[in-house]
């Protein structure tokens, strides 16, 4: 909460403008990701600040004395885990932030881990260029010093014609026209990394049994009349079979090295200019207003001896290149509202709050465990 007087009918009282941080969590995660080694992780434990004075000076979590204490808790949590695909192929898991309100990627010793093990590391980073993507890139590339080779952009046909007005009971039917009027915004996700970022770029179309011919035609012509190209990858059909041609454009890519990798803004950037680089060439903003909040929560983060090298980490909604979810497709002339800031000093970056989205990780009304069952013999159902 933020502005609550206790003042009233108490002499001499003081009004508390504070809130309840429910975003910790959140920070130990990014914490974990960024992190380099067990150092470093006590150092960025250390470095998270839990509260201000009254003078507006922070609180380190190292003044209360607990960055070991939240180290020890951690030493095992760090080390990447290896896991086994349904394919019996290795990945290697680690951390998941959420890249609607955090940074949206596993972590840098994991994708370090796995470059030493393959030719080629594969790494994911979720909801679109507008948000995975990008902090991907501005956020994990520039702290770890990563550069990528080439980009997949995957997209699926229910997905765009959902973003061209169709209903979401009616995507399994053929609809050549919500296609068409949701292709921009595959355009513009695709748009930004080879004039954003410039990188090389295929787009991956994540095939369903209710794909029609036209309708992957139809996909295939628009995003090879940008100059990239588009492959139809039957995972769910055929496993790792299904992606053979994939596989072999990413990697011709790769060979090729034409990357030519930039950040959408500079580390000298002001905080402002860093969100308005975001909002403007990412997204497609025409305008950004910060509110009142945001202004005075930058004036704390100005007290901070490191924060004009930190990058931005911008929480937005997933649904929309806006911060109005039922904005659809690649709308033009939006503004992106700032409503606060808040430092993330462990993990090194700043979180702007855009439009309504909020920091609590948000679940679906019925839980996924509803649907699991086990019976007698032990058979699980229920898990996919």
């Amino acid at each position: 909460m933020r502005g609550v007087n206790v003042s009233d009918g108490v002499a001499k009282a003081v009004e508390r403008k504070d809130k309840f941080n429910i975003t910790a969590a959140c920070e130990v995660m990014a914490i974990l990701t960024l992190a380099s080694d067990l150092d470093d992780l006590k150092k960025r434990c250390g470095d998270i600040i839990v509260a201000y004075n009254k003078d507006g000076d922070p609180v380190y979590c190292r003044d209360l004395h607990g960055e070991d204490a939240m180290t020890i808790l951690l030493k095992d949590a760090l080390k990447p885990n290896l896991v086994q695909t349904i394919g019996g192929t290795p990945a290697i898991v680690h951390c998941g932030p959420f890249a609607n309100i955090a940074h949206g990627c596993n972590s840098i010793q994991a994708t370090r881990l796995a470059m030493t093990f393959a030719d080629y590391t594969v790494t994911e980073a979720g909801f679109g260029a507008d948000l995975g993507a990008e902090k991907f890139l501005d956020v994990k590339c520039r702290i770890s010093g990563l550069v990528p080779n080439a980009v997949v952009m995957v997209a699926t046909i229910r997905a765009l014609k959902l973003n061209g007005g169709a209903q979401k009971d009616q995507l399994q039917q053929e609809d050549l026209v919500a296609l068409k009027n949701g292709l921009p915004n595959l355009l513009k996700h695709v748009d930004n990394i080879i004039n954003v970022y410039h990188l090389p770029c295929v787009v991956a179309i994540n095939q369903f049994t209710s794909d029609t011919a036209k309708e992957i035609a139809m996909v295939k012509q628009a995003v090879e009349e940008i100059g990239v190209q588009a492959i139809l990858a039957d995972v769910w059909g055929k496993g790792g079979k299904g992606t053979l041609e994939l596989a072999q454009a990413v990697a011709d890519l790769c060979e090729k090295d034409n990357s030519t990798f930039t950040f959408a803004y500079e580390d000298t950037a002001t905080v402002k200019e860093k969100i308005e680089a975001v909002c403007q060439k990412v997204y497609g903003a025409k305008d950004v207003v910060f509110l009142p909040e945001a202004e005075e929560s930058l004036k704390l983060i100005q007290k901070l001896p490191d924060y004009k090298k930190y990058p931005v980490v911008i929480a937005k909604t997933q649904y929309s290149l806006s911060d109005d979810q039922t904005l659809l497709g690649a709308p033009k002339g939006f503004t992106i509202t700032i409503r606060d800031l808040e430092i993330r000093n462990g993990a090194k970056f700043i979180v702007a709050l855009a439009g309504k989205m909020l920091l609590m990780p948000g679940l679906s009304r019925v839980p996924n465990a509803v649907n699991m069952t086990i019976d007698s013999d032990g058979k699980i159902d229920g898990l996919y």
